[in-house]
């Protein structure tokens, strides 16, 4: 199975798990900014996405964030502000760290996208 490159934006694809998904996973960019407080400092830093859905998003950022911070991610095309949780331990990559995040409630049409119908299947190549 070929992995996936975050800065890939051929369109929407599914990942293993993705049919255990509370909506479905769409693999796009989508500049965002972070802010949280991390050891009593405001921290505000710039992220990208790697992928979205309609209850969080796995970002592609500089720094990291330990499992359960609470952050705000703020779409920066729409100015949208929302409180999300990193949901458990980022992975580093070349490319910076991938942080699992999930809204505190689920946010349809944050991240301004039409998502396909939950039961859209890649075809087989």
């Amino acid at each position: 199975m070929k992995k996936s490159d975050p800065g890939d934006q051929a369109g929407p694809q599914t990942m293993p798990g993705d049919e255990r998904r509370r909506s479905q996973r769409v693999m796009i960019r989508i500049q965002v900014s972070v802010q949280a407080v991390v050891s009593g400092q405001r921290v505000s830093v710039r992220a990208v996405t790697a992928s979205v859905n309609d209850h969080g998003a796995m970002l592609l950022c500089a720094r990291s964030f330990a499992p359960n911070t609470e952050i705000e991610i703020e779409n920066q095309h729409t100015r949208e502000k929302l409180p999300c949780r990193v949901t458990r331990a980022p992975a580093e990559s070349p490319a910076g760290y991938l942080i699992p995040v999930e809204f505190k409630a689920p946010a349809e049409g944050f991240w301004q996208i039409s998502f396909p119908p939950a039961n859209w299947k890649p075809p087989d190549d």
